[in-house]
């Protein structure tokens, strides 16, 4: 898996779920593996456990891996593959983004949230940013690696650059941007609390909201803006032009040009 290349993430996940799926087939007695018994974990540990679509995949994927890296040749393009639901990204509005980064005091925390915002980045990306990624003479953010592999710029903020100068004065990182108490790379969990508690403190009660949410909330602000669709794809570092067209169905220039035929009456 590491020679194609493959995210520590999705790593992680397949040992993970091939560990689970080699004790199962020991709980089971089962005399090795073929399509039947991958047909069965898949329904006792994930259907039945209402994991995710998306995890569901992971695991069959997971599987495969592990039966090709084993030589085993199980057909499992026969078995049935969910298809993920279409649901329309959470977005904040740009007053809730203000309230957030209002109330989070601690330098690092708002530098990060506010990097996350104005740089439309994934968390993976922010946290394995380094301190030469940072391109202030030309106002970019270099982001490398990111999702397949890609290397990509994004828009530096002329606000964030001025925190970005005192979070590095108070906190003097050395390899990476955000690190841990050890200069080691900062944890996805802790981001994950820093916006929790920033949303709690801020009053908002929108359900679901997600790092991501502060990458999806940049690319719908810059639509209604009124940037190029195309721009927008760039700075996101989509493959394919049809990922961003769904920020098209969350703006609110676009819906608030539609009268409603009952104001009309």
């Amino acid at each position: 898996m590491l020679e194609k290349r493959l995210s520590k993430n999705t790593i992680y996940t397949y040992k993970g779920v091939t560990a689970l799926f080699l004790r199962y087939l020991q709980l089971k007695k089962a005399a090795g593996i073929n399509p039947i018994w991958v047909q069965r974990f898949n329904h006792d540990y994930v259907i039945l456990r209402a994991y995710s679509v998306s995890y569901q995949n992971q695991c069959i994927n997971g599987i495969k891996k592990y039966a090709e890296f084993c030589g085993m040749d199980i057909q499992l393009e026969s078995l049935e593959r969910p298809l993920k639901p279409k649901k329309l990204p959470i977005v904040l509005t740009k007053q809730e983004i203000k309230s957030i980064l209002d109330v989070t005091h601690n330098v690092k925390h708002k530098t990060l949230l506010a990097l996350l915002y104005s740089g439309g980045l994934r968390i993976g990306e922010a946290l394995s940013m380094r301190i030469t990624d940072v391109d202030s003479k030309r106002g970019l953010i270099f982001v490398r690696s990111a999702k397949g592999k890609k290397d990509r710029y994004t828009l530096l903020s002329v606000k964030i650059l001025a925190l970005l100068r005192r979070y590095y004065i108070q906190y003097k990182p050395k390899k990476y941007l955000f690190e841990g108490r050890h200069h080691d790379v900062y944890s996805n969990s802790s981001a994950r609390e820093v916006l929790a508690r920033a949303v709690r403190r801020a009053g908002i009660t929108k359900q679901g909201i997600t790092l991501h949410t502060l990458r999806h909330s940049f690319a719908t602000h810059l639509l209604e803006n009124g940037t190029d669709i195309r721009y927008i794809q760039e700075l996101l570092g989509h493959n394919s032009p049809k990922t961003t067209m769904i920020y098209t169905h969350v703006t609110d220039n676009s819906l608030k040009k539609i009268k409603n035929p009952l104001d009309e009456i």
